[in-house]
């Protein structure tokens, strides 16, 4: 199935996001400010149409996401990363957002990350535990939709 990394694969990517730490362990994006590039900020949309924006740090990441909106590519076009709770100022329609150091692009990942924009939501108390582990979320629909303005 496209839509499933190998099994090395997706222990990696599940590796790369660190499932072990707990719901309400991160807060707040663990990286240092100084080594923050400009920020961009970006909306993508799932398959029930939510809208959710998140932030972007990182130069090769933020070119990553402009290409995808302006058909450079169409590679990795679905975005995953470490969710923390709380609204953030670029995201107020949600009570959870992406850390931004977190966030990264796939084409494929494990099921266990795959949840829909409002579904995560309706059970952010269960975010961490059996419900998207160590805060790992990877909506399998998610597409890039806009670059948006910051807040």
């Amino acid at each position: 199935m496209k839509r499933v990394l190998s099994g090395v694969a997706a222990l990696a990517a599940v590796a790369t996001l660190g499932l072990a730490v707990p719901a309400q362990a991160r807060q707040a994006d663990p990286a240092p400010q100084a080594a923050l590039g400009p920020a961009a900020y970006f909306e993508f949309t799932d398959s029930g149409n939510a809208k959710f924006v998140f932030k972007l740090t990182d130069p090769t990441k933020i070119q990553h996401a402009r290409d995808l909106l302006n058909g450079a590519t169409t590679a990795k076009p679905s975005v995953m990363g470490k969710i923390a709770v709380g609204t953030a100022s670029y995201n107020p329609a949600w009570s959870y957002h992406y850390i931004p150091s977190t966030v990264q692009f796939f084409e494929g990942a494990t099921e266990v990350c795959d949840a829909g924009i409002a579904y995560v939501e309706e059970h952010l108390s269960e975010v961490g535990g059996s419900f998207l582990p160590g805060n790992a979320w990877c909506p399998w629909s998610s597409r890039l939709v806009r670059e948006v303005s910051a807040p």
